[in-house]
């Protein structure tokens, strides 16, 4: 099977030294759950040093993720850094004709096939981890939402759950003043 998303990086890894660089857009076709407004654009590059593959770049993009206190869609552009480091094991074919450079594969989900990078499941994760954790309207907890302060709140809604806990707690230390020491 072949990837039109493969950076073959075996020239890099048997003389090291030598780098790749390539510019990268990509819409991240097979990735159905990100939401992207731009396509993905940057630079990758790559370098050996005889033991480590060094790959660095520079991408960005525009996404659409969800408020996390209104749940309402949010336009932010995602900026994100490469600097990742793979090892590398045997001996260059640039210095012996017995052996060859590979990429050591110890990530959880692969990489690689072969010495050729897949480009777009490094670039899928690189740009999962440059996510915000809580992406919110106003930009801080501190500040009210702009578009959820004038909304009622549906009746049924956790907020709900918790007036009426808040209410079963009140009754019970009402209780316990009354009784009887």
């Amino acid at each position: 099977m072949t990837r039109e998303d493969l950076l073959d990086l075996n020239d890099v890894l048997q003389y090291p030294g030598r780098q790749a660089a390539v510019d990268v857009t990509t819409e991240l076709p097979d990735e159905p759950d990100l939401d992207l407004i731009e396509p993905l654009q940057g630079f990758i590059e790559a370098v050996s040093t005889g033991s480590m593959l060094l790959i660095t770049g520079e991408f960005k993009t525009k996404v659409v993720l969800p408020c996390s206190r209104c749940h309402e869609d949010l336009e932010l552009e995602i900026k994100f850094e490469i600097d990742e480091q793979f090892s590398v094991e045997g001996v260059p074919s640039s210095l012996t004709s017995q052996d060859y450079a590979r990429v050591v594969a110890d990530e959880p989900y692969p990489l690689f096939q072969e010495n050729s990078l897949m480009v777009e499941a490094l670039l899928r994760q690189m740009l999962l981890l440059a996510f915000p954790l809580q992406p919110l309207c106003s930009g801080s907890w501190d500040i009210p939402c702009p578009t959820d302060s004038g909304r009622a709140v549906p009746a049924g809604s956790l907020r709900d759950n918790f007036g009426a806990l808040a209410a079963l707690r009140q009754k019970a230390e009402l209780a316990q003043e009354e009784k009887p020491e």
